[in-house]
């Protein structure tokens, strides 16, 4: 039989009072604000310290209704609940690693007075330990679900999106790459230190298996399609649920990876490095270095303020055929890690419409879709897409923007469509700028830039052998090449052109109109440079009036301005 409150999280739903256990700490405060806007919800800020929680819900400008709340998970929680009388409990401290002896007092607590629980944890044993309680959480009728946060909630649902209609799945591999601004909290950092260098359980060649965690490594670069991706990332394997909870939902999955990519990249390899000393056992374990990790992470820090998540995975279709497709997420500025908070958000945002989870304690991997954190990524600077491979005799910016090439108008993606060994060339008129200083017109002559002239005669003639497209501009008679190609390695999803020895690869971000072209890395001679020494550019294509259009300046900061076209293309 339900308990009276159990009306509340039901159908036509109203009000949802839920205990926010570790409410004043990193993720228990942005769930307060991903909730700020929905008086529905009363929130019990909790922890040890009244202090800090009214601290917080003074700060908070919201329209929930926020009360300082004092919980020690380690006192009498049977008698604490009764205090509180909450219809959800959110457990949102840890390390859910450290929890002792036992770690599921706060969960069994709750089923046993009748109120719904979820956590945040990402510890890979606790969270598939939550199962052990489910017999329990049947007989009360309420439900206890572990992982409600990136891992494994997110991860499984964009799983299911990806491999909808397959008939099966044979590899995951993910990863998350937090900003370098994210400001991680100490038990975050505890949890890390305290597995690194040791055994992570996995699948390899369908088989269990152990990794070595932030050991093993690999390179992805994270890129939704017609955003400016990140840049490439060193992922290490870490121990994350999904490692355990996602193979029993895909009985034909042969292996599994997860990893983080933390920037900056030097600090990323010194932790690379210290877990190998835990693996060779010249360290126990980091975990009393745990403070001086947290203290490095949150001032040490630079680079870009973006973050970011790729899920890839492959399989076989419904006709047994091999596919392989891939989701990218990139959040920008402090964003990102309001994610980890989503699916506790999404879940009770789903009981106050009067969606519940079934009872039963498991993990949470099957009781979110991605529909329902898209809704909490169009209110932040998020965005995701999905990759499927392009084949290679595709236009580079086909190659490059995936399925946003689509979404362009039909006259750009005509203009860029060059069938390999074929020639076109396209004619228009111009109009040039030419930079004045003595570097930029030294600059300019070099590179073969067109003289500054208004109203001026221009064509380009494409031509495409081996996947590499020349394009040879001609303004009043004067001519200048290029050569682009879509990037690999550290540059893929980048196009790269190259003006003689030097090479500029550009990202390409769309919005459905207009491509712009955003630099994010640049050689010569095949050699990497800071990017503060190379060229500055801005460039985008449109269509307008049947008309392709191009704006496209080239500088640097040493010359100001070198060349400055713009124009139209029949």
């Amino acid at each position: 039989m339900l308990h009276p409150r159990r009306a509340l999280c039901g159908e036509g739903a109203g009000r949802v009072k839920v205990l926010v256990v570790g409410g004043y700490g990193t993720f228990g405060g942005r769930l307060a604000r991903l909730l700020a806007d929905e008086p529905r919800v009363t929130l019990l800020m909790a922890g040890r310290s009244l202090a800090k929680a009214r601290a917080l819900c003074a700060e908070l400008d919201s329209r929930s209704t926020l009360v300082p709340w004092r919980f020690d998970r380690d006192g009498d929680l049977d008698a604490q609940l009764g205090e509180a009388a909450p219809d959800l409990v959110v457990d949102a401290s840890g390390p859910f690693q450290a929890y002792g002896e036992r770690p599921y007092r706060l969960a069994q607590a709750c089923i046993a007075r009748g109120i719904d629980y979820l956590d945040l944890a990402d510890g890979a044993d606790f969270v598939a330990g939550i199962a052990t309680l489910d017999d329990a959480a049947r007989a009360r009728g309420v439900f206890a679900l572990s992982g409600v946060s990136t891992c494994p909630a997110l991860t499984a649902a964009v799983v299911r999106r990806l491999s909808e209609g397959w008939r099966s799945v044979r590899s995951v591999t993910a990863g998350i790459a937090p900003t370098p601004w994210a400001g991680l909290g100490l038990s975050v950092v505890k949890g890390i230190a305290g597995y690194a260098g040791r055994p992570v359980k996995l699948v390899r060649d369908g088989r269990p298996a152990e990794g070595g965690a932030l050991i093993e490594s690999r390179r992805v670069t994270i890129a939704p399609p017609g955003q400016v991706p990140l840049r490439s990332l060193h992922f290490s394997l870490v121990d994350t649920p999904d490692l355990q909870v996602l193979p029993p939902l895909h009985p034909g999955l042969r292996d599994i990876w997860f990893g983080a990519g933390p920037t900056p990249e030097s600090l990323h390899r010194m932790l690379n490095g210290m877990a190998w000393l835990v693996r060779w056992r010249l360290l126990p374990t980091l975990e009393p270095l745990a403070p001086l990790f947290h203290w490095a992470i949150n001032r040490l820090r630079w680079g870009e303020h973006r973050g970011g998540m790729f899920v890839a995975v492959a399989g076989e279709d419904a006709d047994g055929r091999p596919v392989a497709r891939s989701w990218h997420l990139v959040a920008e500025g402090a964003d990102g890690p309001f994610i980890p908070s989503m699916a506790a958000e999404a879940t009770i945002r789903g009981l106050l419409d009067g969606r519940r989870p079934a009872a039963g304690a498991r993990p949470a991997t099957s009781d979110l879709e991605l529909a329902d954190f898209e809704p909490a990524f169009a209110r932040k600077a998020i965005a995701a897409g999905v990759r499927e491979p392009v084949a290679e005799a595709e236009p580079v910016y086909h190659q490059v923007l995936g399925p946003a090439w689509d979404g362009m108008p039909p006259a750009w993606r005509a203009m860029h469509q060059l069938p390999e060994g074929e020639t076109k060339t396209v004619s228009g008129r111009a109009s040039v700028e030419r930079g004045r200083s003595l570097l930029a017109r030294l600059a300019g002559t070099l590179m073969g830039f067109p003289g500054a002239g208004d109203d001026v005669p221009v064509s380009v003639a494409f031509s495409r052998r081996n996947g590499v497209e020349l394009w040879r501009r001609t303004f009043a008679g004067r001519s200048f090449a290029s050569r682009q190609e879509a990037g690999r390695g550290r540059s893929e999803h980048l196009v790269v052109e190259r003006f003689g020895p030097v090479a500029v690869h550009m990202a390409a971000a769309t919005d459905g109109e207009t491509m712009r072209l955003v630099i994010r890395r640049f050689s010569v001679l095949g050699v990497p440079l800071p990017l503060w020494l190379g060229p500055t550019t801005t460039a985008s294509e449109r269509v307008e009036d049947g008309r392709f259009r191009f704006d496209v300046e080239i500088g640097h900061p040493l010359t100001g301005r070198i060349v400055l076209y713009r124009g139209w293309l029949a």
